[in-house]
């Protein structure tokens, strides 16, 4: 960090991506200059950067891009996950957390302990990952920021980290069990050479095996910070010393009538047993990246690409945009593509969620990792690498998994006085023996203060949230709901009110042909014809009749001329006779008579707010064609489930009333309203939140027009298959579009939720128990004090049992 010097300014350059318009100086100038932490702040370089000075940089630069970004003034920001290593514990996520943010260009920082990552957002040019890892070294923290292959890396770096954890267990333990016999059984424990042998055996362990804890508390004491190693460091430490002194020099005690306790066992056993919890407790953390680890095995090595007649095989890094790719049965697909030949159906469940298999032939949209059935096809590969739908999914669940819910804020606040306070119970707890217990005090004081420190690990407390958090977010990628922060996973259990758009996200959101009547016998001519003129014609609702007429064996007629009729419909002259197609207006103003059979039929799609399209010759009424955006199929079941769960439903839609009436009524729903733009769905959201009965809003859509009120709500919802702008606003994406989706999405909050709650309760209680008994509370009723090594064991199994509540997650309905 650097610090402000009066007279001599350091400056920091913020820059912009676009240019600051002239009449938005004065608002951005005097926007920023509010902001208390920045001293000098101005335009340079063409209004291209923001000069500004601070006493504190980190502080300032955050404030000011935020500033920035809430006037639409566009900053150059990259967001990206870190693996952290040499976490010991929530207090050290909290301490890296603080390190990253006092960087100058680090606009937010969030470590996670659980998943030992930092999601860390920054301006390019004025901070580098090089520069972020060289901040948390003095701290004795790393982070990796190798790009190629980083899952890959990650993953061999965990396991490396594992395997030495586990050769540091085990040959802890191959000394701590001849040392725990010895201390154990009072035959040798008296033995002369005991205290010799024990100092033997202990010292491997406490100082090889054992480093790291020693190691990370006196970088911790460097930065004027504590974690559990400073905890463990202190009371194993300070065990083996006094130890070491009482069998050197015996006579001071004994003069003094009190007899030399050693507690060497006490020293290695605790630093055996809280090793054999961490590896516990790295395995057990390692299943809740169960999501990930999945999402990545979707991933095939290899793909066969055509060229010419020749077939190839290739690693999947090498394939490029507008390869041709060979799919065989029962193959995963390697990338995003279009398939060119060939048919088949393609397993898209870990995608969408949906377990029926999607047809798929020419001109088909194929994702990579879904698996290829009985059937073979080529396709041509339109996204690769990280643009693909599925790397899209898992940086969106690696970075979920990495945020953190609301409750976790307290939590790290109170992980971070933890340990000095844990420090003044331990010093509390020996003077209070020393002084009301005579000449056994100092004895019973030293081993209750080993005690206490051993005893009170804030890793219980750390895991709490995270491991659940990430489970629940795994688990949501697995039915198909992609959930983005942990801030909406924790919010959407009190949704009381949705406010859904109609198109896209209660309908199919593309109109399809619903009825098609021929008022006349058919012949291939007028089918032929009827093709030809929509084919021709440009009217989004054309492509609806040919997409229905495309596989009813017919012929395109070219040789015809198109008439475009604005507002009525087109005209197509065959053979100099003239055939229409367009609505009711189109027809009356060439009169051609309509009959009652036609018009009773016109009438009565109406009343079911469809549009209908009428074919014709010069006299006659040939056909009628109505066309709808259908109510997708699950869609009234969804509303059903929802309402009878208590939530309170709004549709909005820019359609006419009749279709929203229509629709309102076809599904269930009370409350709607027609014709609204997306201004007005905005100002819609935002009175349902002030409502006097505060309703907490979740806005469902798919469309750009979506996105405002998607952005306003409480909890944002997009339909998977809507636009990139509203996926990208919302909180949450629902991959597959089924509305039903909502109610798991609902579940799956309020079992995280309860989970969370359990862990905290657990964790908490665990502290507030184990505490009080390591510092001697039970010893003037029943003369129970506890030993150093079973506050050891305890520890350990804390966050365990921890880490293991929120794995039973998974299997929860």
């Amino acid at each position: 960090m650097n610090f402000y010097k009066k007279n001599n300014p350091v400056y920091y350059y913020i820059p912009l991506e676009n240019k600051i318009e002239e009449s938005d100086i004065s608002k951005i100038d005097h926007a920023l200059n509010s902001i208390k932490e920045i001293d000098t702040c101005n335009l340079e370089l063409n209004k291209k950067r923001i000069r500004l000075t601070s006493k504190y940089p980190d502080e300032a630069i955050s404030k000011a891009v935020t500033m920035l970004i809430s006037l639409r003034v566009e900053v150059p920001i990259i967001k990206n996950n870190f693996l952290i290593i040499n976490l010991r514990c929530a207090s050290c996520a909290n301490s890296s957390q603080n390190i990253l943010k006092m960087q100058p260009g680090v606009i937010s920082a969030s470590v996670n302990y659980a998943n030992e990552t930092a999601y860390i957002e920054y301006i390019p040019s004025m901070i580098t990952p090089e520069k972020l890892k060289e901040s948390l070294h003095e701290a004795g923290y790393d982070l990796i920021i190798t790009n190629e292959d980083s899952q890959n890396s990650w993953e061999k770096i965990q396991k490396n980290h594992y395997q030495a954890l586990k050769k540091k267990t085990i040959g802890a333990m191959l000394f701590s069990i001849p040392l725990l016999i010895i201390g154990m059984i009072p035959s040798l424990m008296h033995k002369y050479w005991a205290n010799y042998v024990m100092w033997l055996l202990a010292t491997p362990v406490v100082f090889i095996l054992g480093k790291q804890f020693f190691k990370g508390a006196y970088n911790q004491a460097k930065q004027g910070t504590s974690n559990m190693d400073t905890l463990v460091a202190v009371s194993t430490g300070t065990a083996y010393i006094f130890s070491v002194f009482n069998t050197l020099f015996p006579y001071f005690w004994i003069q003094r009538g009190l007899e030399p306790h050693v507690y060497f066992e006490a020293s290695a056993v605790v630093i055996t047993f809280i090793l054999l919890g961490k590896i516990l407790e790295e395995k057990a953390k390692g299943n809740t990246s169960f999501a990930i680890k999945k999402l990545i095995g979707l991933q095939p090595k290899t793909v066969t690409i055509i060229q010419g007649t020749n077939q190839d095989e290739i690693p999947i890094k090498s394939v490029t945009v507008g390869m041709t790719i060979l799919v065989k049965p029962g193959e995963k697909i390697a990338v995003d593509g279009v398939v060119i030949s060939g048919n088949s159906y393609v397993d898209e469940s870990m995608i969408s969620g949906e377990p029926i298999p999607i047809e798929k032939v020419k001109g088909s949209s194929v994702f990579a990792g879904t698996i290829n059935q009985k059937g073979s096809f080529q396709f041509r590969a339109e996204k690769v690498g990280k643009d693909t739908l599925l790397s899209q999914i898992i940086q969106t669940v690696q970075e979920a998994q990495g945020s953190k819910a609301p409750v976790q804020k307290l939590v790290d606040q109170i992980a971070g006085i933890f340990v000095p306070t844990v420090f003044m119970i331990a010093l509390l707890s020996m003077f209070i023996w020393i002084i009301f217990y005579g000449n056994q005090g100092f004895i019973y004081g030293f081993q209750s203060f080993v005690t206490v420190l051993v005893i009170a690990c804030p890793c219980a407390l750390g895991l709490a949230t995270p491991t659940a958090i990430m489970v629940g977010i795994g688990k949501g990628a697995e039915k198909g709901i992609l959930i983005k922060d942990a801030e909406s996973l924790e919010i959407t259990k009190n949704i009381n009110t949705i406010v859904m758009d109609k198109t896209g996200t209660i309908t199919e959101g593309k109109p399809q042909v619903e009825d098609f009547k021929w008022f006349i016998s058919k012949n291939d001519l007028e089918k032929n014809l009827l093709y030809s003129i929509e084919r021709s014609s440009e009217h989004p609702l054309a492509g609806a009749v040919v997409r229905f007429l495309n596989d009813k064996s017919i012929s395109f007629i070219p040789d015809l001329e198109i008439i475009n009729v604005s507002g009525q419909g087109i005209i197509g002259i065959y053979q100099n006779k003239k055939y229409f197609i367009g609505n009711y207006s189109l027809l009356n103003t060439n009169n051609i008579s309509i009959t009652n059979e036609a018009k009773n039929w016109i009438d009565k799609k109406l009343v079911q707010a469809t549009t209908s399209i009428l074919f014709a010759d010069e006299r006659n009424i040939l056909a009628g064609i109505s066309i709808a955006d259908k109510i997708k199929p699950t869609s009234q079941n969804a509303i059903k489930q929802i309402k009878m769960s208590g939530i309170e439903i709004h549709m909005l839609t820019g359609d006419n009333n009749a279709t929203a009436d229509y629709v309102a009524k076809e599904i269930g729903i009370d409350f709607y309203k027609s014709e609204v733009s997306p201004q007005d769905k905005i100002a819609y959201v935002k009175n349902l939140q002030s409502s006097p009965n505060s309703k907490i809003v979740a806005m469902v859509g798919d469309g750009i027009n979506d996105s405002a009120a998607l952005a306003q709500a409480d909890v944002s919802i997009a339909m998977g298959r809507g636009s990139d702008i509203a996926i990208d606003v919302s909180k949450m994406t629902i991959i597959s579009g089924d509305l039903l989706k909502i109610l798991i999405a609902i579940k799956l909050s309020k079992q995280t939720v309860k989970t969370i709650k359990q862990n905290l309760f657990w964790a908490f209680i665990y502290n507030i128990i184990a505490i009080p008994i390591a510092a001697g509370i039970l010893y003037p009723i029943n003369n129970f004090l506890l030993n150093p090594m079973i506050a050891g064991a305890a520890m350990a199994l804390s966050s365990v049992s921890v880490v293991s509540n929120s794995l039973l997650l998974k299997f929860k309905n």
